[in-house]
């Protein structure tokens, strides 16, 4: 093996390593923005909750 194959060897293995790199940042955007959505699907949940509460609190209040 000559010099100039143990260079394209290395650089191979950078490339190789820098896709792997790559991969596991964009998974780690993916899971962020997955736990960002549930997080805000929890908070519209709650947010009706609270709507709904106060309704029926103001509708109670006509039915006395």
């Amino acid at each position: 093996m000559g010099i100039k194959d143990q260079f394209q060897d290395k650089a191979r293995q950078a490339e190789q390593q820098a896709k792997q790199a790559m991969g596991s940042k964009k998974d780690q955007q993916q899971e962020r923005a997955r736990q960002a959505q549930q997080k805000g699907q929890q908070g519209e949940d709650e947010t009706q909750r609270a709507a709904q509460e106060a309704q029926d609190k103001f509708d109670e209040g006509y039915d006395a």
